[in-house]
């Protein structure tokens, strides 16, 4: 099967995870670690790790940048990461309650300023499937770059699938403008609540048959219920998500988005690609952190 490109973000995530509230004004006992992460990150790393021969186009801080690319090759990705020297690598802050839900504080920091001179037409060499992170749209220089990387993947017959990344960010760039700047894909991976600000639908089902009349393939992610699947403009699938102690939702829709586009790159039927992203986001949230345990060593770096 072809390679996997995904254009994202990496990010160095505090995670803090606490069990009783958190009140302003007042400490609480927290567990605290520092991961590797992002959402673009995240789903190269869980790509590579079920078996996927995977790049990711990012741009990351010289603070960590080599941490980061050395993170991503101990997953089995490929890292193409830009360093940028005037900002840190993004960060963010993501408080995890006792049931696992997790509340974030983002500064994408180098993040922020990928941009189209990142771009290399050579990154899609034997690459059969573009993924997209929404996160790269949400700022000016970004969005060049996506508009360059769609044109490519659609020139060479490559495959394309966004993840919108964020509602709140979503809202602020604008729904009609995201689907119109994305119409190249034919794929899209959204959350409920991203389904909703696309389409104002209040219904998930409903939202999902909307999105798959533009897209062609519309998977929209439910959490604890599982995921849909909609072509064409009728839902076609529902798969339950797959039983898991919740250490840590934190990269579940990442690892499920990874899960479903390398069973369709294996030649999988879309319904066994949901239900590998739905084993997939189970097996995420068992963790603290976004990313797989580390399995395989990639020895190429394409750090620069």
């Amino acid at each position: 099967m072809g390679a996997l490109l995904v254009i994202g973000d990496v990010v160095t995530d505090v995670v803090a995870r606490h069990r009783a509230p958190v009140v302003a004004g007042a400490d609480a006992a927290a567990e605290i670690a520092v991961r590797p992460g992002g959402s673009g990150a995240n789903t190269a790393c869980w790509a590579a790790h079920l078996g996927a021969d995977t790049r990711l186009l990012a741009r990351a801080g010289q603070d960590s940048g080599a941490w980061h690319a050395a993170e991503l090759r101990a997953c089995g990705a490929r890292p193409y990461l830009r360093l940028d020297p005037a900002r840190r690598t993004a960060v963010v802050i993501a408080m995890v309650d006792a049931t696992g839900e997790r509340s974030m504080l983002t500064d994408r920091g180098a993040g922020g300023r990928i941009g189209p001179d990142d771009w290399d037409e050579s990154l899609l060499d034997g690459v059969a499937h573009l993924h997209l992170s929404g996160y790269t749209m949400f700022a000016g220089p970004g969005l060049e770059l996506a508009r360059l990387a769609l044109r490519a993947a659609a020139r060479r017959g490559a495959r394309i699938s966004v993840d919108p990344a964020s509602a709140g960010f979503l809202a602020g760039f604008g729904p009609a403008r995201f689907l119109r700047e994305t119409a190249a894909a034919s794929i899209i991976v959204p959350n409920e609540d991203e389904a909703r600000v696309l389409t104002g639908r209040d219904g998930a089902e409903a939202a999902a048959a909307e999105l798959s009349a533009r897209y062609g393939t519309a998977v929209v992610k439910l959490g604890a219920r599982g995921a849909i699947l909609a072509r064409d403009g009728r839902v076609r699938d529902h798969a339950p998500a797959a039983a898991a102690r919740v250490v840590d939702s934190t990269g579940a829709g990442d690892a499920f988005a990874a899960g479903f586009l390398t069973t369709l790159l294996a030649g999988g039927s879309a319904r066994s690609a949901l239900a590998a992203g739905c084993l997939a986001g189970a097996a995420a949230v068992t963790r603290l952190g976004g990313r797989p345990p580390v399995t395989a060593v990639f020895s190429g770096d394409g750090s620069s």
